[in-house]
């Protein structure tokens, strides 16, 4: 497996206007969202509300709340997030593997994925409107030692609530599209690496607390610094591999010009999934643990509490099953964003082929061995890196806010930012070029 270049020097920023107004334009509405984050929608008793939610973690609103940057916890405008766009976004990206009408959309170019961008928006409003009535409702039952999070239930509550959640939604799905069209990097990207970030500061906090009270020694401390830049090197590295397999491209006469002969190479991710696996995994198995906080007063759902204390984080079980989802969705979700077909296919078309191997079915063949041998590498990659924190924070009793997916996430949207910020850079340097060229021409 090969490795990607490395980014260069970042220190030409300041000297092109269009891109330190992209990255400005970013950072600003970076900053409307955090502020946005603390706007609380209104109706609740926030101090029975942080009660509940200290409660509730390790259940899966405390994985939203860490996507959210703190916003649910918070029950703000923003307390969704932008959590409705992604799974809208997911389940459209599954539906053209099996709606041929999607499918040809997605053939169609520039048309097509407009076309495609707009039904994920319709999901997304509609995911949004049924996960803030069901919010609204579940939160009229939410108490504590007898208090009741919602100051006044009733009608009037449960429709300005869905209102308000709703349109923060759709409001932070407009900044993240406007993010990726007048700023850098992928908008909903950077949304939620914010919302994670914004975690950091308390993280390294409480950490540094525990040691100046003396619960943890100094040594221990560095050591878990130490161990957390390893391990993000170690994602860098796995983030930027590939199996880069040879295509040789037969040599075409056009007049009395010749074409092809060159030599160049098809590059596979070791990760191909990205973060998604992590995040399907870690949504399904805390769903027994939330369904136990949601019914905990229920009568006759006792069992369910039984099953959520089997599948508790740190043991055998939990371990076994998260394990087993992330290396599930890392296949599945490869076989769906990249078809060894489809690209033997255009390999044939374009006069390209594998060296030793013939063109179409057996190439197909072959390039798709390739991705499953790497997948197997990727997924025990993907597994390693969230079971690491698992077993700090359950049996060191570390106080990380961060866990392998989030961990993911930071270094996947920051490498994809610097990547972008690099090809601009480079945008630059070849057009000062071109100048430079056409004046010594004149």
């Amino acid at each position: 497996m090969n490795q990607v270049s490395g980014v260069g020097a970042l220190g030409n920023i300041g000297k092109i206007p269009e891109l330190k107004s992209r990255i400005l334009f970013v950072l600003a509405m970076l900053i409307i969202y955090r502020v946005g984050a603390h706007i609380p929608v209104p109706g609740i008793d926030a101090h029975v509300l942080a009660q509940f939610f200290s409660q509730a973690k390790g259940s899966l609103l405390g994985m939203f709340d860490m996507f959210s940057g703190g916003a649910l916890s918070r029950l703000t405008i923003f307390a969704l997030g932008i959590m409705p766009y992604i799974s809208a976004a997911i389940i459209i990206q599954l539906m053209t593997v099996v709606s041929p009408r999607l499918e040809q959309l997605k053939k169609e170019g520039e048309s097509g994925r407009r076309k495609i961008t707009q039904y994920t928006r319709y999901g997304t409003v509609f995911l949004a409107i049924f996960q803030a009535i069901g919010m609204s409702y579940g939160l009229e039952t939410f108490s504590v030692n007898g208090e009741s999070v919602v100051v006044d239930p009733g009608t009037m509550f449960r429709f300005m609530t869905v209102v308000t959640l709703v349109s923060g939604t759709v409001f932070l799905m407009w900044l993240g599209e406007q993010i990726t069209e007048r700023g850098i990097g992928n908008g909903i990207s950077l949304i939620i690496f914010a919302g994670i970030v914004a975690g950091l500061p308390s993280a390294i906090g409480g950490t540094l607390e525990l040691a100046s009270t003396g619960e943890y020694s100094p040594v221990l401390v560095i050591g878990l610094f130490a161990m957390a830049i390893l391990v993000t090197a170690v994602v860098v590295w796995f983030e930027r591999a590939q199996r880069r397999i040879t295509v040789q491209y037969a040599k075409r006469q056009v007049g009395n010009r010749q074409y092809g002969g060159q030599s160049s190479f098809l590059p596979l991710k070791v990760n191909t999934a990205g973060v998604i696996p992590p995040i399907f995994a870690s949504s399904l198995i805390l769903l027994p643990a939330t369904f136990a906080q949601f019914t905990k007063d229920v009568e006759g759902m006792g069992w369910i509490a039984d099953v959520a204390a089997l599948m508790a984080p740190g043991q055998w079980l939990y371990l076994s099953l998260f394990v087993g989802l992330i290396v599930f969705f890392c296949f599945f979700y490869t076989a769906i964003v990249f078809n060894p077909k489809e690209t033997a296919d255009n390999l044939k078309k374009n006069g390209g082929f594998i060296p030793g191997i013939k063109p179409g079915q057996k190439t197909a063949q072959y390039i798709d061995d390739v991705l499953t041998r790497i997948t197997v590498v990727g997924a025990i990659y993907v597994s390693l890196v969230c079971l690491l924190p698992q077993i700090l924070i359950n049996q060191l009793s570390v106080p990380f806010y961060f866990g392998g997916t989030s961990l993911l996430i930071i270094v996947v949207v920051t490498m994809d930012t610097m990547s972008q910020i690099q090809a601009h850079l480079m945008s630059h340097q070849y057009e000062g070029l071109m100048k430079k060229a056409r004046l010594k021409t004149r």
